[in-house]
């Protein structure tokens, strides 16, 4: 079986996990520290503030921007879960607006259409999925027309760019996931970036119990402190990252090259003003469940990300979301399929994955 996804982990990240055991500082250390600049200073941001995992992350970077109870948030119903859901973890309403049926992203006309039925609107979240920016001069010029804060959730798009620059690097706060499967890990953990001073202090409190110091407590704050292990595989990750990411992009070249003249298969579209970094490398089928018995059959592994719009999970039909639509998020959520990409698949796996496609009708 070729596996969707295959974590790389060496003797490098096992020597310095080893060291950090050895040390007794299991928690907040100097790797914790060492790894929040130089994930900040690669994505061209002032702080970063390590978590403990991505949905912590997200869950910080809101609170940090004092969304409560109430506000309205503009996001992507296609995407995980816990984008919108970090969103009713302040109390604050998600706002569903469609993606382009090319990028999979949110689609800035569908957002400037909901800002006018819902002008209060606070915030924009966005999700640049599968490690593909969003057209990010379309959002800055929303953003900045309608004063509203933008979280940029970048859970599967390390070093991914937009006409050169790096996501994470334009919203008032953005957050990263480094779970096993992402493009490098941590094992578990995640990221807030920001430029803004205040947002940073207010974001360490929040991961930390509300305490600025031993025993004192300023604000309501949690337990989403990164472990110095976690950091210590971050930072032997973080050397590989840009690797990783090139090895992704050149399998996915690849495999484009490979499956983009099927007539039945849509290969991923990659504007000429982004650099994709392929934490998923997704192709749309109409005929979805016949193909993925061909793929079991032949062994080759599949994800379907995502089978539902987020709107359309029983949690937010309950909160009264069942008269949402998104037409094209739905279109998609039927035909999407993910096939393997990451760095660790052999030349014989990529042309395996090809020969065994192009067999199929």
């Amino acid at each position: 079986m070729i596996p969707i996804a295959n974590p790389i982990i060496t003797d490098e990240e096992k020597e310095l996990v080893n060291e950090v055991m050895d040390s007794g500082m299991l928690i907040m250390g100097k790797y914790v520290k060492e790894f929040e600049e130089k994930f900040a200073n690669y994505s061209g941001t002032k702080h970063g503030i390590a978590t403990s995992s991505g949905t912590t992350a997200l869950d910080v970077a809101i609170k940090s921007l004092n969304i409560k109870q109430g506000d309205k948030v503009i996001t992507t119903p296609f995407t995980f879960i816990a984008s919108s859901n970090s969103i009713l973890y302040s109390k604050a309403d998600p706002i569903f607006a469609d993606v382009k049926e090319d990028t999979f992203n949110i689609d800035p006309d569908s957002v400037r259409e909901l800002l006018k039925e819902h002008p209060d609107t606070k915030a924009l979240m966005i999700v640049h999925l599968f490690g593909l920016s969003c057209d990010m001069d379309e959002i800055m010029e929303i953003v900045n027309k309608h004063n509203l804060l933008l979280i940029e959730d970048s859970a599967q798009a390390h070093g991914a760019t937009y006409k050169g620059r790096k996501v994470g690097s334009f919203g008032d706060v953005s957050a990263f996931s480094f779970y096993p499967t992402k493009n490098m890990t941590t094992s578990e953990g995640g990221i807030v970036l920001t430029d803004d001073d205040e947002i940073m202090e207010r974001a360490r409190l929040l991961l930390n119990h509300g305490s600025p110091k031993k025993y004192h407590h300023d604000i309501l704050g949690y337990n989403y402190r990164m472990t110095n292990i976690s950091a210590a595989i971050g930072l032997v990750q973080f050397k590989k990252l840009d690797q990783f990411n090139k090895q992704r992009q050149e399998n996915a070249r690849r495999l484009t090259e490979g499956l983009n003249d099927l007539t039945w298969l849509q290969t991923p579209v990659v504007p000429d003003d982004r650099g994709h970094v392929f934490h998923q490398y997704t192709v749309k089928v109409d005929d979805r469940e016949e193909f993925l018995k061909y793929l079991q059959e032949k062994e080759i592994g599949y994800g379907i990300h995502y089978p539902m719009p987020a709107y359309e999970q029983k949690l937010y039909k309950d909160l009264g979301y069942k008269d949402t639509s998104c037409p094209v998020s739905e279109k998609i959520c039927d035909q999407v399929v993910s096939l393997p990409v990451h760095p660790a698949l052999s030349d014989e796996d990529i042309d395996y994955i090809i020969d065994t496609l192009r067999d199929f009708k």
